[in-house]
């Protein structure tokens, strides 16, 4: 999956960037109060997207 679509999807969904890290960016959602890191490759791995998106409560990518 590109990680444009990935971020899309969590933009979407009510989540923001909470800060930049070294390889990772950090993405908030804040009804939940929950946070993951998103790595800054153009690809992620589907089953890293499943898992970014349970880990915001947020619905999984299709």
């Amino acid at each position: 999956m590109k990680r444009q679509a990935l971020i899309k999807h969590l933009k979407s969904c009510g989540c923001f960037l909470l800060r930049e890290g070294g390889s990772h960016s950090w993405w908030h959602n804040p009804s939940q109060n929950k946070s993951s890191s998103v790595p800054r490759h153009t690809e992620i791995d589907d089953n890293l997207a499943r898992k970014i998106c349970k880990d915001l409560g947020i619905k999984k990518i299709n």
